[in-house]
Order: C-alpha cells, then structure tokens, then sequence
C-alpha cells in the first residue's frame, strides 16, 4: 500500500480521534481528517502549527514519519519510530558485525547505481551522458577511484550549464533540489527503520555528528529522482524567489514517482522498501547485492 504524504503550510491543530487524524484549520474552523494507517509522511511547514501528544504517538505506532520545517521554510528535523521490526535485535547485530569488505562492495553497489541513474537522465534529456557511462562500469570495491566525484562535476555542468555549481545552501535550483533531498532522506530513513535497520551506521558515510549516516548512503541512487523534478520545473524554480507552495507540492511527489526496481515497476516508496530490505539480507548473509532503482 502507498502512505499518503500529507502537506501542512497554514496553522492549524492536530489531533486524534478512533484512529482517526483531526485537522482544524486555525483560521476558518474547516474541519478534515484521514486515517493513521494511511499516512507515510507528515511535513509542518508551519511556525503556528499544533497538536496533541496522541498524535506523535499514533504517528510513531504507524511508522509515519513527521518531518518538521524551520522559519525558513526548509525540513529542519525528523521524527520517526526506531522500534519497527521483529527481529530487529539481530538486525542490529548483524549490522553491527558487517565486514569492512562487505561495506566496501555495498558502496561499490551503490555508487554504480547513482552513476547509472545520473547517465540514464542526461540521456533521458539528450544531454552527454557517455562519461559517466564510462565511469559506471569502473567502478570498484569502495570507489578507491572516486569517481563518484568525477561522475558528478560533469554530471551537474550538463545537465544545467556550465556555470552551475552544487551547493549545500545554494539558492535557486540549489534550494529545490536540497528541500527534495530532505523529503528523500526522511523516506529513506523511515524505510531503513521499517526494515528493522539503524539509519545511524552506514556503509560509507562516517560522521560522528550525523544520525543519518546509511540514510545517506542508501539514498544516493535515489537523488536523480529529485534531480528529474528540478530540472523538469527549472524555469518555474528560478521565476520565484523562494520556493512556494506548488513547487514544494511537486518535491513532494517525488516520494510517488514511478521507479523500475528488480524489473518491474513500482512507487518509489515502494521501492525504497525493496533497497532496504535487500540491505537487510545483505548484512545477514541472505543476499549479495542491493536491489537499487532504476529511472524510467
């Protein structure tokens, strides 16, 4: 089943009632609702948004994540349930006890994937995509190489222009693409959870301030699908001064975007539940590769 992700940029208050989430709006009293078990994602773009303690914790029972913006309108924080499997015990521990050689060889996995989807895009836009399609079959066990990096200095000059420069606090099409990267690593991170999986250790990424490490990792492959949606809303992007209400809408939709996963098509959240359960297995032993997307 595909959550719903539900949007919220004027003040209103939140609450429960028999499963049920109640939204007031706070300045003309219309009232909505819709069930918990429907929702995946909840984003508060709103200072003067409330709600009631039952609503964090029906949320957290149903692996709903709530994202929450800043006075800048931008996903600041996320809260998600850390206890949403099983076995997840021995998930942990296999996670924990994975081999330096088996995270080396996921981050190999992981990176073709990116580069992959990165060419399939430029391609898609009749862009030079044939670097990186060089690139993508070198890769090595951990990319020794880097050539993710090298994949992604053309990457970005052709598929924008030459003066493009990708920047973590960049405005313009920076700024979409950095709300969509959120979006993205908050689904990850909800997945990675729902496989029973820590977001805090990654295969790669090691920061000892970053709660999100193999969110990060995991997500990687899935950026181009963020990429898509700025690119495909460009001129609309660069027209505003800040991102409004419809882009934000568009963003978010990445979430719902067709994928093709394991051959066959699929919701992107969907899908992402597919990677990190073939993560999953790959810690354990079950499995050698992670099942990463591919764009349509």
């Amino acid at each position: 089943m595909i959550k719903r992700t539900l949007f919220f940029s004027s003040a209103c208050h939140l609450n429960i009632k028999d499963k049920q989430l109640i939204i007031t709006n706070k300045e003309t009293g219309e009232l909505n609702q819709t069930p918990i078990e429907d929702i995946g994602f909840i984003v508060l773009d709103n200072q003067a948004i409330t709600f009631t303690q039952s609503v964090i914790q029906e949320l957290s029972e149903n692996n709903s994540s709530v994202v929450f913006c800043n006075k800048k309108h931008h996903p600041s924080s996320l809260l998600f349930n850390l206890d949403t499997h099983q076995i997840q015990t021995e998930i942990f521990s296999n996670q924990i006890k994975a081999s330096e050689p088996l995270k080396k060889q996921l981050w190999q996995y992981t990176i073709k994937a990116k580069i992959r989807n990165q060419a399939l895009l430029l391609k898609t836009n009749k862009k030079e995509a044939k670097p990186l399609e060089y690139f993508y079959k070198k890769v090595r066990s951990g990319d020794p190489d880097n050539y993710e990096a090298q994949a992604a200095r053309i990457y970005w000059k052709n598929l924008f222009n030459g003066n493009f420069k990708r920047e973590r606090f960049g405005e313009d099409a920076n700024s979409a693409l950095n709300y969509g990267y959120a979006i993205l690593r908050a689904a990850v991170a909800r997945s990675l959870s729902g496989s029973g999986l820590l977001p805090t250790l990654g295969i790669h990424h090691k920061n000892r301030y970053n709660s999100f490490c193999l969110a990060d990792d995991i997500m990687e492959p899935y950026r181009p699908f963020v990429d898509m949606i700025v690119y495909d809303n460009l001129k609309e992007i660069l027209n505003v001064e800040e991102l409004n209400q419809e882009i934000k809408r568009k963003l978010l939709n990445v979430l719902a975007m067709d994928i093709f996963i394991n051959n066959k098509k699929s919701p992107l959240m969907v899908g992402l539940a597919q990677t990190t359960a073939s993560l999953a297995k790959c810690f354990n032993g079950a499995a050698k590769k992670i099942k990463y997307p591919e764009l349509i």
